[in-house]
């Protein structure tokens, strides 16, 4: 894998990972961040569609590596809605 496909396959998951977070509406922080949950998400994503028994229908192959980019948004918006969730503020009577 040579440098510009690193950075391709860097970008396609950081705009994955930014689709995400726009889908649940909360951001969890700057670029480096979408990149990290872009790449998490793709993770959280093909352990869900394998666990359904789901096709991966959109795959992008970067310097032969695939990337599943509708598995990663959809797993970076899990990702993202369960820190929500998480990170919520809790207002106390």
């Amino acid at each position: 894998m040579t440098v510009l496909n690193f950075l391709l396959l860097l970008l396609v998951a950081a705009i994955c990972g930014s689709l995400g977070q726009s889908l649940v509406g909360y951001s969890v922080g700057g670029c480096l961040t979408s990149i990290i949950v872009g790449f998490v998400g793709a993770l959280i994503g093909t352990w869900v569609a394998a666990a359904l028994g789901l096709p991966e229908p959109l795959v992008v192959n970067v310097g032969g590596e695939s990337f599943p980019v509708l598995w990663s948004i959809i797993g970076s918006a899990l990702l993202v809605g369960i820190l929500s969730l998480l990170n919520r503020r809790r207002l106390y009577a």
